[in-house]
């Protein structure tokens, strides 16, 4: 016999009437429905302790959790019933050492741990002593499980990725407005995929109106004004919560709903966010559409603080908070001076050069007044063109009319809903009556919120949806369009001539200065359309100009 075979028999001849704690584990929930792992684990380790005499005081089952971290419950359980002084078992047995860790240093650690109150770790299939070689051998062994688990995760994540590129999910919760269909299948295994979630779908599409142009009374929301209309107007979450920002926030940025889902975007243990270069994208249906997800994005950026400071929005300057250098990005900044015949001159100059100098950048300094004419004369006498304002609003109407079929559609899928859940009621309720169900049957009062929770979730989506319908207003005339355009050019300036800096922000949300003589001027064609009936004080019931924005 060897000296390693020696002091591996002494030990466990010293412990002769050892109580022993089975611990059990495999990786996913998957496998511990449908895999034979536990009871075959649970088997040989039972053998194996009748076999050294030893009596089986607990038993820890982990049913599908990782062992590469220790944010397990049944192990923390079991760590604790081994630290109680004293320990209501001294030995923890397992198949194999990667069933308890996968991690090398905190295997060793949880060892040492255990050791310290009297208490060994022993695999069935791995047996070592307590010197100096065993040990060694056991860190080479874990060190290695460690090694396999990575590899396994890596295979497995490039295989998750390839299977979210072909278009199929992976798994989780999907995102508001999509439920998982079975789409095809590859043997035993089904692939899945998202579609759109009629009732839901609804809520989300409602959500991006509130955010780019209201509730019909008022303008744009904010997100946490959002949250708050869909809380006071009891639209509730899929699960039947309320709304909170950072929900309404995640629905109004996350690029799923114009049809590209990520995947692997953050690391599963830090939640640390990956590089774009790492994510997996998916396709699914959208449920908004290119341009509404681009206006929200940038309604969003204008709203922010990083984007403007608050005080760019009530300052003195037309074009603060909204100027900015071609050359570097900087904001163009307010500068003033005093000419030699005394008077005072006003100037935007890039911020850059005026902290960093011509190193900094080569920025212009371009007089206020200047500046100002010509951004203002652009956007009054080009930009409020009768015959650009035509061709313009004639390609949101053509979305209109889009939107509104699809609209219907919807409200066709919303009402089939309801009504597929009111038979469903209506059936279970007979069979109540008949004697068919038994109504101490737990279950049933779940399925009949289940159903009642559906249904009138349906209702009230399929209301809402024909009130945004309804509340769109007739055709715009070329006549009518004509007035709203002189009537937006003369709420651009103030009695004295000045323009109206709240409008002209609406109009243009960004300019830039490239040289002297070239200034690009940026907006959004539907923060345009809402500023116009707004400065125009025009009835939209008479233009249909304000419902018209809510398809874009």
């Amino acid at each position: 016999m060897t000296d390693t075979a020696a002091k591996s028999a002494d030990v466990t001849a010293a412990i002769p009437t050892a109580k022993a704690a089975l611990y059990l584990r495999v990786s996913t929930g998957r496998q511990a429905e449908s895999d034979l792992s536990i009871p075959d684990q649970r088997r040989q380790i039972t053998a194996y302790c009748a076999a050294k005499g030893w009596d089986v005081a607990a038993e820890y089952v982990e049913p599908g959790n990782t062992a590469t971290d220790d944010r397990r419950p049944a192990f923390q359980a079991m760590i604790d019933a081994a630290l109680v002084k004293p320990p209501t078992f001294t030995v923890i047995i397992v198949h194999s050492f990667s069933r308890f860790f996968r991690d090398q240093f905190q295997f060793e650690f949880y060892v040492r741990k255990l050791a310290k109150n009297g208490i060994r770790l022993i695999s069935i299939t791995q047996d070592l002593g307590d010197d100096p070689m065993s040990v060694m051998m056991r860190q080479i062994m874990t060190l290695f499980d460690e090694y396999q688990s990575k590899e396994n995760a890596k295979h497995t994540l490039r295989a998750m990725k390839e299977n979210a590129r072909q278009g199929f999910w992976n798994g989780a919760l999907p995102p508001i407005g999509y439920r998982i269909v079975a789409s095809e299948q590859r043997g035993a295994k089904t692939k899945k995929k998202l579609e759109i979630d009629p009732v839901h779908a609804e809520t989300v599409r409602l959500i991006y109106k509130l955010a780019l142009v209201g509730d019909g009374e008022s303008g744009p929301l904010g997100v946490k004004a959002i949250a708050t209309w869909l809380n006071e107007h009891d639209v509730r979450t899929r699960d039947g919560g309320r709304w909170g920002v950072a929900s309404v926030h995640l629905v109004l940025t996350r690029e799923t709903y114009v049809g590209r889902h990520h995947f692997n975007t953050r690391d599963h243990r830090t939640k640390a966010a990956k590089p774009k270069g790492e994510h997996a994208i998916m396709a699914v249906p959208p449920i908004v559409t290119e341009a509404e997800f681009t206006a929200v994005r940038d309604h969003l950026k204008a709203r922010s603080s990083q984007w403007m400071a608050p005080r760019a929005v009530s300052g003195p300057t037309l074009l603060t908070g909204i100027c900015f250098c071609a050359a570097c990005g900087g904001a163009m900044t307010l500068r003033t001076g005093k000419g030699s015949s005394g008077g005072h001159y006003r100037y935007y100059t890039c911020s850059t050069k005026a902290r960093q100098g011509g190193t900094g950048c080569r920025g212009l300094t371009v007089p206020m007044d200047k500046l100002d004419r010509a951004v203002a004369d652009h956007l009054e006498w080009r930009l409020l063109d009768p015959q650009r304002m035509a061709l313009m609003m004639g390609e949101l109407l053509d979305r209109r009319e889009e939107w509104v079929e699809r609209r219907h559609g919807h409200i066709t899928e919303l009402r089939q809903r309801s009504a597929e859940a009111e038979a469903k009621l209506k059936r279970l309720y007979e069979a109540i009556e008949n004697g068919i169900v038994n109504m101490a049957d737990p279950s049933l009062k779940d399925r009949v919120t289940e159903l009642t929770s559906i249904r009138d979730q349906a209702v009230a989506d399929a209301e809402r949806a024909t009130a945004a319908v309804e509340r769109l207003g007739p055709a715009i005339t070329s006549n009518s369009l004509r007035t709203f355009v002189l009537a937006a050019r003369r709420k651009l300036r103030n009695e004295d001539g000045t323009f109206r800096r709240d409008h002209l922000r609406a109009l243009a949300q960004r300019v830039e200065v490239v040289d002297r003589s070239e200034v690009h001027i940026m907006g959004s064609k539907t923060e345009l359309l809402r500023t116009l009936v707004a400065a125009a004080s025009v009835d939209s019931a008479t233009l249909g100009v304000r419902s018209l924005v809510c398809p874009s």
